[in-house]
């Protein structure tokens, strides 16, 4: 199976997941189709409905010849259909019953979607699966209208695929074996295919390095001495189609950031959670041994994530530029790994509980990590500001515009 737009950790995730499906209406459906398309590991259906005339017109995995039968078998069945590697198994039980006598039905799942649930039976269900740090989503549709309500009470995010993220060259603080390779190449040297071939890593590096000796050790930081930094660039240049000095004028900026880290990994550095246990999670090991690693061998920056865009160079000076970004990336995954067995062992875990890969991954996005943490439905439902706006639009001529509030104030806790 190809690993889609979620990558190898995503796609394993999703064969290691246990879905359970409360009420498999139009909408439970789809959402079950879609993840038994995506190669889930397995679902369970819990309906206690038979196939009606109106599930015809609404749920595109039933047909006539379902009709008075068990809607949980009926979806199951068509749902292996779609991918036969998918376990599917359904209850014939009532949700509500369910949730109010056998609450321990629910522990063996990784996520809980429940759908179209009134708000007593959806109250109770978050508290089961908030006490066993169980991902539920809630989903409602009103026709063409409805909400999704996610609810756990923390979900750490390792591989989170911003938009847009700057590279990580290191061009404000490059180290030893960066430097020494950019001094091996000679940036005046009248050769113009070599002038033109030169990557402007090597460019950045070796003017910087001019202007911080021109400069009391400081490099550009104000928005007059960044212009002239560009100007010094250019200067440079022997011939006005050069792109590799075109590149280096727009990256330019990258040997001003600021060293460190950001203020939002910053905070989830100094989370109380970093202070880890046995019982901690394997992300709050990392995000421990992250800490241990910017104190010591990081000297205040994350691990490097060892790869470098695409940039007009000989091949020679590519490829060797590459193996420079690999190497440092995997000595500070070294660094990392050993920190983390060292934690591991202090904790009373396993040394080898986490794996070389899930620490390779967690070095490679250590400024892409995300913490979320989310509210009770009970937190919310009794928010007083809800209860408010309930008081406001408490007649029938409101009571449209009050769902639609309520789907804004959901979507946006």
């Amino acid at each position: 199976m190809k690993y889609r737009i979620w990558g190898d950790q995503g796609q394993a995730a999703l064969e290691k997941a246990s879905i359970c499906l409360l009420n498999c209406g139009p909408t439970g459906t789809e959402a079950l189709k879609n993840l038994v398309l995506g190669g889930i590991g397995s679902v369970t259906v819990v309906d206690d409905s038979k196939v009606e005339p109106s599930d015809l017109g609404n749920n595109f995995l039933l047909d006539e010849g379902c009709l008075g039968h068990s809607r949980a078998k009926s979806i199951c069945s068509f749902l292996q259909e779609l991918n036969d590697a998918v376990k599917a198994k359904y209850v014939e039980e009532s949700v509500a019953t369910m949730i109010d006598t056998n609450p321990s039905f629910f522990s063996e799942f990784t996520v809980v979607i429940a759908t179209q649930l009134p708000e007593s039976s959806l109250l109770k269900l978050d508290g089961i699966c908030g006490s066993a740090n169980i991902v539920l989503v809630a989903a409602r549709s009103y026709g063409l209208t409805g909400l999704v309500r996610v609810s756990i009470k923390e979900h750490c995010v390792i591989e989170s695929k911003p938009d847009h993220f700057l590279d990580d060259l290191r061009l404000h603080n490059p180290w030893t074996e960066l430097k020494q390779f950019a001094k091996s190449i000679d940036i005046c040297d009248k050769d113009a295919v070599v002038h033109k071939h030169t990557p402007y890593i090597v460019i950045l590096v070796r003017l910087a390095e001019k202007w911080a000796d021109a400069h009391d050790g400081q490099l550009p930081s104000t928005r007059q001495e960044k212009r002239e930094f560009k100007d010094l660039i250019r200067a440079h240049m022997l011939n006005v189609d050069e792109d590799n000095y075109k590149e280096a004028v727009e990256s330019s900026y990258k040997v001003s950031l600021t060293p460190g880290i950001s203020n939002e990994i910053r905070q989830i550095i100094d989370d109380s959670s970093s202070e880890v246990n046995f019982s901690s999670s394997d992300f709050w090991v990392l995000v421990s041994a992250l800490k241990e690693f910017i104190t010591n061998e990081g000297n205040g920056e994350l691990p490097l994530e060892g790869t470098i865009p695409d940039m007009t160079s000989l091949t020679e000076y590519y490829v060797s530029l590459q193996k420079i970004y690999q190497a440092k990336a995997e000595s500070d995954c070294l660094a990392m790994e050993h920190r983390v067995k060292s934690i591991l062992k202090r904790i009373g875990r396993d040394p080898e509980s986490i794996s070389r890969a899930y620490i390779k991954t967690f070095c490679k996005n250590t400024r892409k990590l995300k913490v979320c943490r989310y509210r009770s439905m009970e937190e919310e439902f009794s928010s007083p500001a809800l209860s408010e706006v309930q008081k406001y639009f408490a007649d029938e001529d409101s009571c449209y515009l009050f769902d639609k509030y309520v789907i804004l104030e959901l979507a946006n806790s």
